[in-house]
């Protein structure tokens, strides 16, 4: 009797667990940024979650070993989203990278509701970073 009461307890509980479950998203971005030293940048990009699409705006600053100029295309996935408000928000960084008219770029973040981004992409400008840096993402 008891084994049929935690079986079907089980089985309720695996049944409505995938409605909570949290899903990857995927995030495409452009991002053109401007330094010396101090710098600042802005883009746009869309987030592909349980199959709708959002479009976001994203502004950012870095702050240290920094000069240049680039435009970087962005790709990967956010986790840790539970909604999709979730996405939104102040993402902190750290990276290093460079672009000589072309490179790699790539980026993990993470903002105040536990979402990660991993992302990376190609590069154009001319640019060296050694920084720290927070990036601001509100959707549209």
């Amino acid at each position: 009797m008891i084994r049929s009461v935690i079986l079907a307890l089980a089985a309720t509980v695996l049944a409505v667990a995938p409605c909570f479950a949290q899903a990857v998203g995927h995030v495409q971005v452009k991002f053109v940024k401007a330094a010396l030293v101090v710098g600042g940048g802005g883009g746009s990009g869309t987030l592909t979650y349980r199959g709708r699409h959002y479009r976001f705006i994203a502004s950012g600053f870095s702050l240290g070993v920094t000069a240049g100029a680039s435009v970087t295309w962005l790709e990967g996935t956010a986790s840790g989203i539970r909604d999709v408000n979730d996405f939104a928000g102040s993402y902190a960084l750290v990276g290093a990278g460079g672009a000589w008219a072309g490179g790699v770029g790539g980026v993990s973040l993470r903002n105040e509701h536990g979402v990660v981004l991993a992302l990376k992409g190609p590069k154009a400008g001319l640019e060296f970073a050694a920084n720290l840096g927070g990036l601001t993402i509100s959707l549209r």
